[in-house]
């Protein structure tokens, strides 16, 4: 039975494929994206903005040294240039939040860790698809759209085997240098196919523009000092009578290893320990560091013709754990008549299972719907260790042992079962009209949890807070409309997204919030959208403007806790992405967003919003060249300034990238640099954080995240 694109239509928008070389016979109309366990659809079909970044523009990337958050966000247009560190927090889709999956498996957790993009070495990745605008496609938390990362699979020729060699540094010193080493091996027939492929990278020290040592960030982590394993492996099999099997399956290390940290000389000071003047000292050592653990196992079966129809069923399983840096609090000391630093940190884990099944059929020539139903069930627990004072202030906070380990949000499940169906009507030649529905349904179960914290007279107290259970459901709509011209189409496109705010944050922080009396509500976005796309021999264009809202916000107190307001938020701009062909290899092009977010105030007035969650238009340009064995790329990236209603600015910054290649006899080699100008600049995380935590928690130079200045990379790798 022949495969139908109907499921995807309905959620997929402005589609491109990046890296698309002057000499390829391929073109937008012949790219089919495949959503990971949904249906496959012609980009030329799509009614909205899809951006697929194939093998040539990510390795084109990683000849800079990027990372898969980086390039995406210099790649794709309204997705925000990328923090520089382990989170990728604040990296919007069109000014909201976006869903990353792998093979079709979310690496979203409603506890919401923002580190979907410390998941996958981008050596184990073919392509990936990025869909703009809210939806609902695979349940909650792509408000602002999807990001499906497609892995290498097995080959059907002779044995495959690839190497790559490589290293980093800036030469600002001896442990500045960062190495890795890949390889795979794939191998198959007509009926069974496997991949196997093990990346291994261990990062130096990052320096800024300035040629000074970069502090850590003690709020989200960072990756230097870091060393990162990734194991993925797959086997496709062909069964009999139109069947299928695909298991997949990956291990994920990515782990602080450094001996370096930050030292506080004043920590000890009578009568209030100081987070002053502190420095990048040797001798660190802590009983737990940064660190994110992840195995994954997925597994796809698809038959062609079951009743008639094509059905699909994916089950799949992730464990997660991640931990994070020191991170001071104050506390009293009787005893000692003095404030003191506390240093502690948490462990949080998360467990993810679920299945989803999925029918596909054409009711007629011109009819087609797809439907089916979606089950997940995810189990979350966190504790917080903390660390012996005496050894703290001895040693300026360079030595970090365990003194006790206490919860530090409460266990909780939610469990999810969705049902869907998407139809589409192709009303003539030109003309497609497309609509479909979600209703999501949740069920939250909350663990009682003791809170700790300090009295008056610095005894360690708690309180329970008491558990509970609550549920929640929403009903999702889309409906979209496209003329296709042949080599450009038109389309407008309205649809809906949700997000669940974080449960853990929102129960943990007071008696006060029953969880059987406050249920978590679903944070509904809609959005409508126009857009056009043209694909032709020397030109590719594609564009849209989109304005989404909803009627609350997520948001975080004093402490961190959040909050969900009533108040209505917005967010509007234009997207857009142009490259034109020349002869003799020549390519040029660029993409902008300009985007502005917005919240409404207790007098109906449109304020800008708060820049800790809003984001920043951006804008890039690239000149390139290939020449059949050599290529060349030279990539601008510029963020623009944002400022909020209450005057709070975050600033942008402009950098430039150089990217050369050489396919030899023995491999092929490259050679890039990031930050070509050496460029000073603090990274937009490293704004937000100094808002979020400075003064409260210590001053501001502790919190603001330095970009990484001039940086060299070389690689090699040899397919044989």
């Amino acid at each position: 039975m022949k495969t139908s694109v109907g499921f995807t239509l309905a959620i997929v928008a402005s589609t491109v494929s990046i890296g698309l070389q002057a000499n390829q016979t391929t073109t937008i109309d012949d790219t089919v994206v495949v959503v990971g366990s949904r249906t496959p659809t012609k980009i030329s079909e799509i009614p909205g903005s899809v951006w697929v970044i194939d093998r040539a523009g990510i390795e084109q990337q990683l000849e800079t040294g990027a990372d898969l958050k980086t390039m995406l966000g210099k790649l794709v247009p309204g997705l925000d240039l990328a923090p520089q560190g382990r989170t990728n927090y604040g990296q919007n889709l069109r000014g909201r939040s976006v869903q990353v999956l792998i093979n079709g498996v979310s690496l979203n957790n409603s506890r919401g860790l923002s580190r979907q993009f410390d998941s996958i070495d981008p050596f184990n990745v073919e392509r990936i698809e990025v869909i703009s605008g809210a939806s609902s496609l695979y349940g909650g938390g792509a408000t602002g759209g999807i990001i499906n990362i497609i892995t290498k699979k097995g080959s059907t020729d002779d044995t495959v085997m690839t190497t790559q060699l490589g290293a980093s540094s800036s030469f600002n010193g001896s442990d500045d240098l960062s190495k890795r080493i890949k390889h795979s091996i794939s191998d198959g027939t007509e009926d069974v196919q496997a991949y196997l492929g093990l990346a291994y990278e261990e990062n130096g020290r990052f320096y800024d523009g300035s040629g000074d040592e970069i502090f850590p960030d003690i709020t989200q982590t960072d990756l230097q000092d870091n060393r990162t394993v990734d194991i993925l492996g797959n086997v496709d099999i062909k069964l009999a009578n139109e069947q299928s099997l695909e298991v997949g399956a990956q291990i994920y290390r990515s782990n602080y290893t450094g001996e370096r940290g930050l030292f506080f000389p004043n920590i000890d000071a009578v009568p209030a320990g100081s987070l002053a003047d502190a420095e990048i000292r040797d001798g660190f050592t802590s009983d737990r560091s940064p660190a994110t653990d992840r195995e994954m196992l997925n597994v796809q079966y698809h038959h062609g013709d079951l009743l008639g129809q094509d059905f699909y069923l994916q089950a799949f399983h992730r464990n997660e754990e991640s931990s994070f840096s020191a991170f001071p609090r104050p506390r009293i000391l009787p005893s000692e008549g003095r404030y003191a630093i506390e240093f502690g940190t948490s462990k949080q884990n998360t467990q993810l299972s679920g299945m989803k099944a999925l029918f596909d059929t054409n009711i007629n020539d011109s009819t087609h719907i797809t439907y089916g139903l979606d089950f997940d069930h995810e189990k979350f627990d966190a504790d917080q260790m903390f660390f012996d004072q005496t050894t703290t202030d001895a040693t300026g906070g360079l030595v970090q042992n365990e003194s006790r380990l206490e919860p530090r949000y409460p266990s909780y499940e939610v469990e999810g079962l969705s049902g869907f169906i998407q139809a589409d009507w192709a009303l003539s030649d030109n003309w497609k009209l497309a609509a479909g529905l979600r209703q999501q349904n949740m069920d939250v179960t909350v663990q009682d949890f003791d809170k700790y914290s300090y009295d008056p007279v610095g005894q360690r107290v708690s309180v329970l807070i008491p558990g509970g259970s609550n549920d929640y459901d929403a009903s999702l709509f889309n409906a979209s409309i496209m003329y296709n011209a042949g080599n450009h189409q038109t389309w407008f496109r309205f649809s809906q997204g949700f997000e669940l705010p974080d449960p853990a944050k929102y129960y943990g922080k007071s008696p006060d919030v029953n969880v059987n009396d406050n249920p978590l509500s679903a944070v509904e976005t809609d959005q409508a959208e126009f857009g056009w796309r043209f694909s032709g021999d020397s030109w590719q264009a594609q564009s849209s403007v989109y304005y989404s809202w909803s009627d609350k916000a997520v948001s975080n107190d004093d402490n961190l806790n959040v909050v969900v307001v009533d108040n209505k938020t917005r967010d509007y701009g234009f997207e857009g992405a142009v490259t034109k062909f020349f002869e003799q290899g020549f390519e040029t092009g660029a993409t902008l967003h300009w985007v502005r977010s917005e919240e409404e105030d207790d007098n109906g007035d449109w304020l800008k919003r708060d820049v800790r969650y809003a984001s920043l238009s951006s804008a890039t340009a690239f000149l390139g060249w290939t020449n059949y064995d050599y290529t060349a790329r030279l990539q601008a990236n510029h963020a623009i300034d944002a400022e909020d209603a209450s005057d709070r600015e975050i600033d942008g910054y402009t950098t430039l990238d150089l990217a050369l290649s050489a396919e030899t006899s023995v491999g092929k080699f490259s050679f890039g640099i990031t930050n070509l100008l050496d460029k000073q600049y603090s990274t937009v995380w490293g704004q937000r954080a100094t808002a979020f935590y400075s003064p409260a928690y210590g001053p501001e130079y502790l919190f603001d995240f330095q970009g990484r200045g001039r940086t060299y990379t070389l690689n090699w790798t040899a397919t044989y």
